[in-house]
């Protein structure tokens, strides 16, 4: 336990204790389970299969993030995010190919935790979810809003199916990290409790933080490997 008591503690994350062993689960899994089927899954479907269900996932996501946009007060961002929706559902036969970006309707990506942020509820401790990984109370709190808003909750009746779609989206995320874990140094651990509130707090502000981690001069890796984990 001395470990945890350490004098350079977190002060967002009180729940240190539990968080490092839910995490050690969580990273027994992947190395023994996750990692090895996104391995496996990245040498044997081509490079195009693997785009396509990415942007697929990523497609879906726009359900989630519109009315987002639209609660955040962001009618703009919301009318473009539906505009891509449509595009890539229909020319992009169901968002296997992402042709919004190039007609100028970039990606942007918001959920309910960012929405309840951006009207100044807390984010609360820090916390690490079982399999799902880094959080905190507050987009713990969002995460279960943001599930009743996923297209493959009220359309696919049948749960075995929801299930087998999530595990799929979840080995095609997990696939896209394996070129960004050399990004993690030092106390694994740390780093992305570090690297999370960070960029929940920047995402929150629309990048408008007094902070040196995330800054104008940033290439934006950090982000990326955040927007795929979590």
């Amino acid at each position: 336990m001395a470990s945890f008591a350490s004098q350079d503690r977190n002060p967002a994350d009180p729940y240190e204790g539990f968080n490092r062993v839910v995490f050690k689960f969580n990273d027994t899994l992947d190395h023994f389970v996750v990692k090895p089927v996104a391995k496996t899954y990245r040498w044997v479907a081509p490079k195009f299969v693997e785009r396509g269900v990415s942007n697929f996932f990523s497609n879906l996501g726009e359900v989630t993030t519109v009315p987002n946009h639209l609660l955040q007060g962001k009618f703009g961002q919301g009318f473009k995010s539906t505009g891509r929706f449509l595009i890539n559902s229909t020319i992009g036969v169901a968002g296997l190919w992402d042709v919004a970006s190039p007609m100028g309707l970039e990606k942007t990506k918001e959920d309910f935790g960012q929405t309840l942020g951006k009207w100044n509820v807390p984010s609360g401790p820090y916390l690490v979810l079982p399999i799902l990984g880094p959080s905190t109370v507050r987009d713990a709190g969002g995460l279960v809003v943001d599930t009743l808003t996923k297209p493959t909750t009220w359309i696919v009746d049948d749960a075995s199916a929801q299930v087998s779609l999530t595990v799929v989206q979840g080995i095609d995320k997990r696939a896209a990290l394996l070129d960004s874990e050399s990004m993690l140094t030092g106390d694994k651990y740390s780093a992305i409790r570090d690297f999370y509130l960070q960029i929940r707090e920047y995402n929150v502000r629309d990048g408008v933080v007094e902070d040196d981690f995330v800054n104008d001069n940033s290439d934006g890796s950090e982000e990326e490997f955040l927007d795929e984990s979590f």
